[in-house]
């Protein structure tokens, strides 16, 4: 039986930070689980690939969430990526970190060293930012490259032209002093590739001799000696290969995520007696937050077609798309060089209120059913609409005490009616940004849900027949003092009630950020690493209101 200083569960944003953060101190041995394989799958590194890896179970572990009413009992798909860099390998490349208010949030909630002002060094450390930006916020020395987007299209100056118009302003980066505004997005790519968190921190990492890297390694249970973590056990090449067990001297972390770090503390006996009762799992340590909490954003898509102009949908096909192949294989420019989303608009449902609550994202594409993985056959463009913090909560939970077998996923989407409020004012924002007269020139009709669909009866109809996640799952392993009985790991990650086991990774943020995930993820990675390793935190920085 092998023994190293820490197990990492998940070679993911998060184990990959730490897997590096960590194996810095030569002294400490480090091994890393993965389920997956090395990601060596070509449509990983090329942007636009993620229209195939949203669907290959070789790196995706393609989940699905249960059917409820406000999703017109359809099974929303869940996909979360499986192989290193995990869904940083298989995502929309975004870097979006939210609002200074998402993170004192934590803070006013009781986790100490987690204001704004606290975080804000690990995200600066996280970055290499290229192009202009202000240093207070943005960091230029880190491991993963962010870079603007250079495509420039005629459909999208003129969507930004009419959001101006409007009165949302443009915002040069709307991860620095503010987040309000309308903007090309920034992205995790340099050079026409995409930058997992494999890519920019575990694979340097790896050419040290005392960090261990091991894939299709499934964890199937943590090891416990009464109350401490002791070891990881993993069925080598998957369900029916041999069950190897590796030791921890110091810690066991999970970084598997939203939905494997709940499930893989429940069959292995950690989590809501009752759950753990009814499927035959015996009960080690009750912790009745696992796998709870479970927040994800919700988002209807308007699809408009196009007139006027050359959409990504006609370059997609024939001879266009050998065109584009040949353009990306030389000079790693043209569509597949993109990411799904072009444009970011963050904006208010209402005016009374004193934070900005909706993200809305548009594209000069459009996709069958609303699925980001089949391009229309006709000229289309999309915009999509969602509230920043949900107030729905749903639950992960072991389907049977099989590690193997899929749990299930349950966000409750739309349950809360203050969420169907802010949605259907992002719905009808949405709306009026299509139809701006600066868009006009390009506009030729709503296609989806139709200009039929016009009361709130009518969008909130719409949003349950084409409605998806926007994979952002989060919040099931939630970080919260001792008088929240939903605790699962208290302001230093550790899993509470227990010695030697911390979680690390999504599934431990309290509530969800006005943001793309990735960004915080990292962030979490990098300052739960100087927690482990007893390194000081950095100076908070000091920022006017």
């Amino acid at each position: 039986m092998e023994t190293f200083d820490y197990v990492i569960v998940g070679a993911g944003s998060a184990g990959s930070v730490l897997a590096n953060r960590l194996s810095e101190d030569a002294t400490t041995t480090v091994c890393v689980l993965e389920a997956g394989p090395w990601d060596w799958h070509p449509f990983i590194h090329i942007p636009a690939g993620f229209m195939y890896t949203l669907v290959n179970p070789r790196v995706n572990w393609l989940y699905t969430s249960e059917a409820s009413e406000w999703t017109g009992g359809r099974r929303i798909a869940a996909p979360r990526g499986k192989t290193l860099g995990g869904s940083s390998s298989i995502n929309g490349h975004i870097y979006n970190r939210g609002q200074r208010l998402d993170f004192d949030g934590w803070a006013q909630r009781g986790n100490r060293g987690w204001g704004y002002a606290d975080v804000l060094p690990y995200f600066r450390r996280t970055e290499r930012r290229i192009g202009e930006a202000d240093d207070t916020f943005r960091g230029r020395d880190g491991n993963l490259p962010i870079t603007d987007l250079d495509w420039r299209d005629p459909i999208c100056e003129a969507f930004i032209e009419g959001a101006v118009q409007m009165g949302i302003p443009r915002n040069r980066d709307y991860n620095g002093t503010q987040q309000a505004g309308v903007s090309y997005v920034q992205r995790i790519i340099q050079n026409g590739r995409r930058r997992s968190a494999a890519r920019g921190y575990l694979h340097p990492a790896m050419r040290r001799p005392n960090l261990t890297v091991r894939t299709h390694a499934h964890a199937t249970g943590i090891v416990l000696e009464g109350k401490r973590a002791v070891g990881v056990r993993y069925a080598k090449g998957g369900r029916n290969g041999p069950v190897v067990e590796v030791r921890a001297r110091k810690e066991v972390i999970l970084s598997g995520g939203a939905v494997n770090s709940p499930q893989l503390l429940q069959v292995s006996g950690i989590g809501p007696a009752p759950l753990l009762q009814s499927l035959g799992i015996a009960v080690r340590h009750e912790l009745a937050g696992v796998g709870e909490n479970l927040r994800d954003h919700y988002a209807p898509r308007f699809v408009a077609r196009v007139k006027n102009a050359e959409t990504i949908n006609e370059k997609s096909h024939g001879l266009k798309l050998a065109g584009e192949v040949l353009k990306y294989a030389f000079t790693r420019k043209g569509i597949l060089s993109l990411n799904p989303t072009l444009i970011y608009v963050f904006w208010k449902s209402d005016e009374a209120v004193d934070n900005y609550d909706l993200q809305l994202t548009f594209t000069p594409a459009s996709y069958k059913e609303g699925v980001q993985s089949t391009l229309d056959d006709f000229p289309g463009m999309t915009i999509a609409s969602w509230q920043q913090r949900p107030d729905s909560i749903g639950w992960v939970r072991a389907r049977s005490a099989d590690p193997f077998e899929h749990p299930v996923i349950q966000p409750n989407y739309l349950a809360a009616e203050s969420d169907r409020r802010v949605l259907l004012a992002g719905m009808k924002l949405a709306r009026r940004l299509l139809s701006s007269p600066a868009l006009s020139k390009y506009y030729d009709r709503e296609e989806f849900p139709g200009p039929q669909a016009q009361s709130d009866a009518d969008l909130l109809e719409a949003a349950k027949q084409r409605g998806t996640t926007t994979f952002h799952l989060m919040g099931t392993c939630r970080m919260a003092p001792d008088t929240d009985p939903t605790a699962v790991v208290d302001d230093q990650l550790r899993v509470r009630g227990l010695e030697g086991l911390r979680v690390i990774d999504a599934s431990i943020m309290p509530t969800m950020p006005s943001a793309n995930l990735n960004a915080s993820v990292l962030m979490i990675a990098e300052k739960a690493a100087d927690m482990i390793r007893g390194k000081p935190a950095p100076e908070a920085v000091m920022l006017k209101d």
